[in-house]
């Protein structure tokens, strides 16, 4: 059964899908700033790395007392290691070299390049003034002896470790000519314990896993996370006076409001690029379910399809001109698009597979995610849209909700290991996979990467 919100939608037994929501009486509470931290940490192991990984030292950064002696260098190791194209050295092999440096002039090229290591990273923070940290970096190709290039980040103790991220991210694109993810975001669902006790929450970290915090909580499930282009709101399913109801919510603050609890399923949120419209699931009284527009300032609703089959799942193209979704027009669920200014241009995407569904977008608007039967199995695919060609990228049996980095590089998902789900991450080229497990084995799932912060 193919369900507006669930997670993965299973093949229908009949030709024609059946999508409905549980009635049951959900009672949500919403936690703002003041939100305890999520109990599911995710803990990031890679499962597949490239075969050939760029060897980098990244030294041990100098300190100040402002710091608090948190280890800047220590975040990047971790970030570079897992994105599985880098190979790092190890500390205790720094230790043995003659100097440890903290910025360029110091890095003798020759002795890390004797090491083995292709790039040297040092940095330092300062304080340049009560509150303020400083965080300088400097990346050096030892071949040449030259730096690649040199960054500030300004922080406070709060926010060091989002700027050991953007060192990260700093390394990451001057080294692969791709722009870094790491000091962005992710959100998604993780559910604990055994029905009916069931707890559900609203969980956005740091897209290492880090920083977990919850923004909504309920006894019953919450559905559909979807970002806002600048990062600033989380769209959401949730049911409260017995009905389904889409919710928008700052991020920052917890203010969130309803904007949509029509008569029958309001579903599958998806924010338009600039942020004013939401692409919706509605049934209507009728129960049929098409894809609607719905302005957010005015409450002005715009009916995109309007046909017999279960239209579903929107997804905007970037340029907001277009939204694909997934259809049982041709008898089975697959990938559409449609577009917004001239609802009656609908062309199928997708073809090669029984079973496709769920579509994601990269941020280029190159490449569509979704998922696909793959024998008897539930599979991520990307497909190139210019040339049709289509790659299956993940390995499980239950893979499902795939959603683009912001850099486009890397899609998260997830995946079922036995009876737990989990998220799991996948590049595009399929060379590297990482595991994000949950520290408790709760079920981590509908996960949603976020934007670069603007």
């Amino acid at each position: 059964m193919m369900s507006a919100d669930t997670t993965i939608p299973h093949p229908a037994p009949a030709p024609r899908l059946l999508l409905a929501y549980p009635l049951l009486v959900l009672a949500a509470l919403v936690l703002a700033l003041a939100a305890p931290p999520a109990h599911a940490d995710l803990q990031v192991r890679i499962t597949k790395g490239v075969t050939d990984p760029i060897p980098i030292a990244v030294v041990p950064f100098a300190h100040v007392p402002a710091d608090g002696g948190f280890d800047v260098a220590g975040v990047v190791q971790q970030d570079l290691s897992s994105s599985g194209r880098f190979r790092l050295m190890g500390r205790q092999a720094m230790l043995a070299m003659k100097i440890v440096p903290t910025n360029a002039s110091q890095v003798l090229s020759a002795d890390w390049k004797a090491q083995g290591e292709d790039y040297v990273l040092v940095g330092r923070v300062s304080s340049p003034s009560p509150g303020v940290l400083d965080v300088d970096c400097d990346l050096i190709n030892t071949a040449t002896g030259q730096p690649v290039g040199s960054q500030r980040f300004i922080a406070d103790s709060a926010s060091l470790r989002n700027a050991a991220h953007q060192v990260s991210d700093f390394v990451y694109q001057k080294i692969l000519g791709v722009r870094g993810a790491f000091a962005t975001r992710i959100a998604y669902v993780t559910v604990q314990g055994e029905p009916p006790n069931q707890r559900y929450r609203l969980v956005i970290a740091d897209a290492d896993g880090e920083n977990p915090r919850v923004i909504l909580e309920s006894g019953q499930p919450i559905m559909s996370p979807a970002w806002s282009a600048d990062g600033q709101w989380i769209a959401y399913v949730s049911f409260e006076n017995r009905l389904p109801a889409v919710y928008v919510q700052r991020v920052s603050s917890g203010e969130r409001r309803r904007v949509s609890a029509r008569a029958g399923v309001n579903g599958a949120p998806a924010f338009s690029p600039d942020g004013k419209r939401l692409a919706l699931t509605l049934s209507g009284s009728g129960g049929n379910l098409d894809i609607w527009v719905l302005d957010l300032s005015t409450q002005h609703l715009t009916r995109l399809t309007d046909d017999p089959a279960v239209d579903t799942e929107p997804a905007w193209s970037p340029d907001g001109q277009s939204i694909y979704f997934t259809s049982d027009r041709a008898g089975g669920p697959q990938i559409y698009r449609i577009s917004v200014t001239n609802p009656n241009r609908v062309q199928r995407i997708t073809f090669g597979s029984s079973y496709d569904a769920r579509p994601a977008v990269s941020p280029d608007g190159k490449r569509l995610a979704f998922v696909t039967l793959d024998g008897k199995n539930y599979r991520i695919a990307v497909q190139d849209l210019a040339s049709g060609t289509v790659t299956i990228l993940s390995h499980g049996r239950l893979d499902q909700s795939p959603s683009f980095a912001p850099n486009g590089a890397t899609i998260i998902y997830a995946g079922r290991d036995t009876d737990v789900d989990t998220l799991q991450t996948v590049s595009v080229d399929g060379l590297v996979t990482q595991r994000l497990k949950s520290s408790d084995q709760g079920q981590v799932r509908e996960p949603v990467w976020g934007p670069f912060a603007h």
